[in-house]
């Protein structure tokens, strides 16, 4: 069953039950609260009766007649029968038409009777009130009514009017509802179609088909967001990847050919095996070699599986001595490699990868320098972490590039143009290594100013 009939079912089902509860319990509360309403109104009228019925025998005693009570008995439609101490009958109403007309004469005595204008039935019954002056006792009187006689005609309309106008409501509501649920779960369900229609385009690769929908709801608003960024990922991602298999093929070509060439060239007997051509077929090697490390460790160390051996030890003592190793490079070139590191600084960590990272750091400022070009190495400690900080006053890198330095084999344009010797993968490998340490790598660079990397690693 799709969403949208699950949603109008639900919801129909909902309003039909809240109709039922609510008509229930309205329509019992109201036929109660009203019935009540005729009881008390008929008691009211028995009270008055009792009193005027009391004033007339006080004043009238035993020459009271039936005619002086018929005529009030038929207005109130009761029976009243006025009884002396000895229980004998002084007057009664004597008018049993007052209740049902057409009825038997004897109607009046006990047995169950029909209610004029309708077919509900009810008992006969006489209640009994005392006839007192002064505070004594001088008669009894007797009215006898039907059990159900406040039920009048009028109020059996309302009753039933009321019964139909609730039914009537109920009918009309359910309709409405139902409309409303449709219009709802439509709009609930076609946004929804549409982000599925999305998932299965991409599922079929289809990377560039994007979820337009327009609805204010929140939830499925942020699905639809959600989707299109997974989508946008994906593709870039699969552009990465056929970007990185170019990348990786291009820079294993390189050598290759190199090697494949100069091995034709010595089988064709062009070049001679001799130290300085083997020397060069040994730099392919090298090259070669370097190029499928870089390329395991990236993927290693992207996937967490480095092999990470801490100790403690001295880190100041450490950079000082990896910039003594690279010193030469700097003055043979004619740049500047300066420190300012602060001494007896202590840290766990795998002291092979963090020559590793200072390696790949230097190694591409150095690639980057100008005239001029100057690299400073600081070291600094504070409460949580050791902060490294390379910074350099080379070509700098621009903002487009920065997002992307961190990838594999990516190479900014700039040193694409400068035709800089290197894999595209020190930068990620550094990252990766930073981060298996728990560490953090940022970046700050501008165009002809230079660049600044800064690294957090937990002591």
């Amino acid at each position: 069953m799709s969403i949208s009939k699950k949603l109008t079912i639900s919801f129909i089902f909902a309003i039909i039950v809240s109709i039922l509860i609510i008509g229930f319990i309205s329509n019992t509360m109201i036929n109660n609260r009203f019935d009540n309403y005729l009881i008390e109104e008929q008691n009211e009228k028995f009270e008055r009766v009792k009193e005027n019925i009391n004033n007339l025998y006080i004043e009238m005693g035993n020459n009271i007649t039936d005619r002086d009570i018929s005529s009030y008995a038929s207005i109130e439609r009761i029976y009243i029968e006025i009884r002396d101490l000895n229980d004998n009958i002084v007057a009664s109403s004597n008018n049993q038409n007052y209740l049902h007309r057409g009825m038997h004469q004897n109607m009046m005595k006990p047995g169950r009777m029909m209610h004029q204008g309708s077919n509900y039935i009810g008992e006969y019954v006489e209640t009994s009130f005392p006839i007192v002056d002064d505070d004594k006792e001088i008669g009894t009187l007797v009215i006898g009514y039907i059990d159900n006689s406040f039920m009048t005609e009028g109020a059996l309309i309302f009753k039933s009017t009321l019964t139909k106008s609730i039914f009537i409501s109920s009918i009309i509501t359910i309709i409405i509802g139902l409309i409303i649920s449709i219009f709802i779960s439509k709009g609930l369900t076609n946004p929804i179609i549409e982000i599925t229609n999305t998932a299965n385009q991409m599922r079929d690769g289809n990377l560039e088909y994007g979820s337009d929908v327009k609805t204010n709801t929140k939830e499925i608003s942020q699905l639809s967001y959600s989707i299109n960024y997974l989508a946008e990922t994906l593709k870039k991602q699969e552009d990465l990847r056929n970007r990185y298999a170019t990348d990786i093929a291009h820079e294993l070509r390189t050598p290759l050919t190199t090697l494949k060439s100069h091995v034709e060239a010595m089988i064709d007997g062009i070049w001679k095996a001799s130290n300085e051509n083997l020397l060069i077929l040994d730099e392919e090697i090298d090259r070669l070699t370097k190029l499928i490390e870089d390329l395991k460790n990236t993927f290693k160390s992207l996937e967490v599986q480095l092999n990470i051996n801490k100790t403690n030890f001295n880190i100041s003592d450490e950079l000082k001595n990896i910039i003594s190793t690279f010193n030469p490079l700097f003055e043979k070139e004619g740049y500047i490699l300066k420190s300012e590191i602060e001494e007896n600084i202590h840290i766990s960590m795998d002291k092979n990868r963090l020559k590793q990272i200072m390696y790949n750091l230097l190694s591409n400022a150095l690639k980057f320098l100008k005239d001029e070009g100057k690299v400073t190495v600081s070291l600094s400690k504070d409460k949580d972490y050791v902060k490294i900080i390379v910074e350099d006053n080379g070509i700098g890198i621009k903002e487009k590039d920065l997002p992307h330095i961190f990838e594999r084999f990516y190479k900014s344009d700039m040193s694409r143009n400068r035709n800089i010797a290197g894999t595209g993968l020190g930068l990620s490998i550094t990252k990766a290594l930073i981060d298996a340490h728990g560490g953090e790598i940022s970046v700050e660079s501008q165009i002809a100013k230079g660049t600044k990397f800064i690294i957090l690693l937990p002591h």
